[in-house]
């Protein structure tokens, strides 16, 4: 992999290990802390998860403007800014205006970032993507374990720590990426491949693609939210629970090389394994339908996870293939505000669901709604023009 992106899997691992030490916490801090009900939380979190959106539409509509390192800049100081107000007031109201700040400020990185990835090393394939990915899950895995740990001292040192921990982010980016080109480079048009697709075919064929990413992402959001209540209703202690999380975030990191290897062998298509992993998503939530032990609920976690590494570093992936020249940081942009969007009504929906018809319906919905995202994915391409036999084996061979 080339040194540059190199950095930026560094500083993106910086970047997600500051936003785990908070969100996992946000709830009880605002619940305990600040003696807000429940549903005002909910009412913050939503606000996060909205200036997200904002931001990850900003971001990749900067990124074919002024380029990744300025785009990454901005967000990094953005945020910096954000969690140096909250360091200080973090008492109510003043903890939402500045936590929605933080949610417009880490939506402008990460578009951008992937955008990046894919520009640093267009010859990598779908390999930038996905080293993207496990360095941000490394990220969660330690961020959200220290995070508990600094939080049981002071909830104060979570805010100076987040704090820190973008500006190593920011360090990152200004000593590794800022010899970098600003802007990504022409996408050169490959050997056998047919003319670009009119936008109205374009569009049509992402619009679908997003849609099936934004339907597993409300799914997958259940987990942490009406799967986590559930299992507390079937006796599942917290710590078990919390166990399954840990499954997640060790599988991610160990079995990547062993899935890389099976990912190569039988899925040589973005298409082809982005159609495999939704269909897995579907098994991981039928499997949740006959759960009633720990044992029952750690083996659909296994399913889930190898769905999650197969899909999610492969959308980006997909969308960086046949985005139009200058366009990348836009679509990018899209991408990650439909997975911020499902994870922002996923928890309102799911809990809808559970509450009026139960929990065995809402599991159902969940298996139904990958279903869907596995049509979406086989039909996403329908009407753009087929590239060569010849030209899909060099795409292969990337990767």
């Amino acid at each position: 992999m080339p040194r540059a992106l190199w950095w930026l899997l560094v500083g993106m691992a910086l970047n997600v290990t500051g936003a785990s030490f908070l969100w996992p916490l946000n709830t009880i801090y605002l619940h305990e802390q600040l003696g807000q009900p429940l549903a005002v939380a909910g009412v913050v979190l939503m606000l996060n998860s909205g200036g997200s959106v904002i931001g990850s539409l900003a971001g990749g509509f900067l990124f074919d403007r002024i380029g990744g390192f300025r785009v990454l800049l901005a967000g990094a100081m953005l945020t910096i800014a954000a969690l140096g107000g909250l360091s200080v007031w973090h008492g109510w109201p003043h903890y939402a205006v500045f936590l929605a700040f933080v949610g417009v400020g880490s939506g402008v990185v990460f578009p951008a970032a992937s955008a990046y990835a894919g520009a640093i090393w267009p010859e990598g394939g779908r390999r930038a993507f996905n080293a993207l990915y496990v360095a941000q899950n490394i990220g969660v895995a330690v961020g959200s374990a220290l995070g508990g740990l600094v939080a049981s001292y002071s909830f104060s040192l979570v805010f100076f720590a987040n704090l820190l921990l973008y500006a190593a982010f920011l360090f990152t980016v200004v000593a590794g990426l800022r010899r970098v080109p600003l802007l990504p480079p022409p996408r050169k048009k490959r050997s056998g491949e047919a003319e670009r697709a009119p936008s109205r075919s374009a569009g049509w064929a992402f619009a679908l693609l997003c849609a099936g990413y934004g339907l597993c992402w409300l799914s997958y959001v259940q987990w942490s939210t009406t799967i986590a209540a559930y299992t507390r209703e079937l006796g599942i202690p917290v710590g078990q629970y919390s166990l399954l999380w840990t499954i997640n975030g060790a599988l991610i990191v160990l079995a990547q090389p062993l899935l890389s290897a099976v990912i190569r062998r039988f899925m040589p298509t973005l298409k082809r394994q982005i159609v495999i992993g939704f269909f897995i998503f579907a098994v991981s939530f039928a499997m949740l339908l006959g759960a009633h032990s720990f044992a029952e609920f750690a083996a659909s976690m296994i399913v889930l996870t190898i769905a999650e590494m197969i899909v999610w570093p492969a959308i980006p992936a997909a969308v960086n293939e046949w985005a139009p020249p200058g366009k990348a940081g836009f679509y990018q942009g899209i991408v990650n505000g439909t997975a911020t969007a499902g994870r922002m009504i996923g928890p309102v929906i799911g809990g809808s669901v559970a509450d009026l018809f139960g929990m065995k319906l809402l599991i159902m919905m969940l298996a139904l709604f990958a279903l869907l995202a596995v049509l979406a994915a086989l039909l996403h391409d329908r009407r753009l023009p087929k590239r060569t036999e010849n030209a899909d084996e060099k795409t292969a061979a990337s990767v």
